[in-house]
């Protein structure tokens, strides 16, 4: 934490000095005093470049990105670089003290390769590891420690524009770029454009016949979302509830990765602009799906959802306007990257619910060693199961098969925290999300 500090100082240290010696101030300083300008602008140049200080650390400006750039092309480690390459070297090898697959030779072998920058051994390091393991479990392997593997890329390859992942990652940000290209997250708005549709439809009977034995469990809802499927099914609830309130409930499933995108919210598109924005197609076809229901305004509402379901039930609470027309008492992510969103009201209680095996919750950029910490009302239940490998590990039956077995005490901790939902079950009506 500290070196990942001293490493962001010495970068803001070079964006400041970059800043005041290309100034225009300065400039017409210059044509008051040359002799003192001239002085100040080789005391900041030496300061900038000089290997003992901050080793050619110009950022910021025109000016400052140009020469940063010409830094990367031309391979110049700038005292910044070397304290994050350090930072994300240490956070790997405290990853490793619970993840010990991380310490075998051929995992050390890629994470060496990856600290040094030399892609090609990197890649050779891959394969190898790989071949020794499979796919699933090479990339199981190395979940608790992908963000900083992916900063490590970005940070140390020639490509100028992708530097910012990396940088937020080391400050235990949720970067808006991609690692490799530096793409904006602004793109996404481009390639998910669609304002979401919301259909009744009738359940198949085999959702029918889970869906005939559902209560307000966390794993019974854990269940119901699984039946869902990924094929574009949510589920709202109608609950006439003990003390006499009408309660709903959401539910919203996760991905599906067979195609890069569908005619459904719930694709790949979907998943990474619903970790990096909020308006997405699937919650404005959620918000459609609301109305259609005739939900009465000032309704009290708990939704629930897996891994992108759960992103979208966050950035449902998180939209002001919608919080303003229904209480959102409760989100509860299973396997979900959530922890860079915050609910628009602060009452809202929310629960994430984590197989530490699974690598999607760690996309947020909060991983094991991660320097920064959930807010301190939120609920984190986190556990290591025997469904190791990806994607098992990641599956909601894989979810509700621990919270029903070997951490039976968190389903009752949740269970406990939505008492206010038990009732008699009104309706439990199925919706189909489209794009369009």
């Amino acid at each position: 934490m500290l070196l990942a500090d001293a490493a962001l100082t010495a970068r803001q240290a070079g964006a400041e000095l970059t800043a005041a010696v290309s100034s225009g101030r300065f400039g017409l300083e210059a044509l008051r005093r040359p002799g003192w300008a001239l002085g100040t602008a080789l005391s900041c140049v030496r300061a900038l470049t000089d290997p003992k200080g901050l080793g050619f650390g110009a950022n910021g400006g025109v000016i400052g990105e140009l020469t940063r750039m010409a830094g990367n092309l031309t391979y110049r480690r700038p005292a910044k670089t070397a304290m994050a390459v350090d930072s994300f070297a240490l956070r790997i090898e405290a990853a490793a003290t619970d993840h010990p697959n991380l310490t075998s030779p051929w995992a050390r072998r890629l994470t060496d390769a990856m600290v040094a920058g030399n892609r090609t051994e990197a890649l050779r390091a891959l394969s190898a590891l790989v071949e020794r393991m499979g796919v699933t479990r090479a990339l199981t392997t190395l979940t608790p420690v992908l963000m900083e593997l992916l900063a490590l890329l970005g940070m140390l390859d020639e490509n100028p524009v992708n530097d910012d992942f990396s940088w937020v990652t080391l400050a235990g940000g949720v970067p808006d770029s991609d690692p490799v290209l530096g793409l904006p997250s602004s793109v996404l708005a481009f390639l998910n454009p669609g304002p979401g549709r919301a259909e009744r439809t009738d359940p198949d009977p085999i959702l029918a016949k889970v869906l005939a034995t559902s209560r307000n469990d966390i794993v019974s809802y854990v269940n119901d979302i699984g039946a869902l499927g990924n094929h574009g099914l949510v589920l709202l609830r109608r609950v006439k509830c003990t003390d006499g309130a009408v309660r709903h409930v959401l539910l919203l499933p996760g991905t599906s990765f067979g195609l890069l995108r569908n005619s459904t919210p719930q694709d790949l598109v979907g998943a990474f602009d619903g970790l990096l924005r909020t308006d997405t197609t699937y919650t404005r076809a959620a918000k459609k799906l609301l109305r259609r229901a005739g939900v009465p305004e000032g309704s009290e509402l708990m939704v629930i959802g897996h891994s992108l379901g759960g992103m979208t039930a966050m950035n449902l609470a998180m939209d002001a306007e919608l919080a303003a027309t229904y209480r959102f008492t409760h989100v509860i992510a299973v396997g979900s990257p959530i922890d860079n969103k915050r609910p628009a009201d602060h009452t809202t209680q929310v629960v994430s619910l984590v197989n530490k095996h699974d690598l999607i919750p760690a996309l947020d950029g909060r991983g094991p060693v991660s320097p920064h910490d959930i807010p301190a009302h939120w609920i984190e239940l986190a556990w290591l199961d025997e469904s190791y490998d990806y994607p098992l590990s990641h599956a909601p039956q894989a979810y509700s098969d621990s919270l029903r077995g070997e951490v039976a005490h968190h389903r009752d901790r949740v269970n406990e925290l939505i008492m206010a939902y038990d009732g008699e079950l009104v309706a439990n009506q199925p919706y189909m999300l489209r794009d369009k």
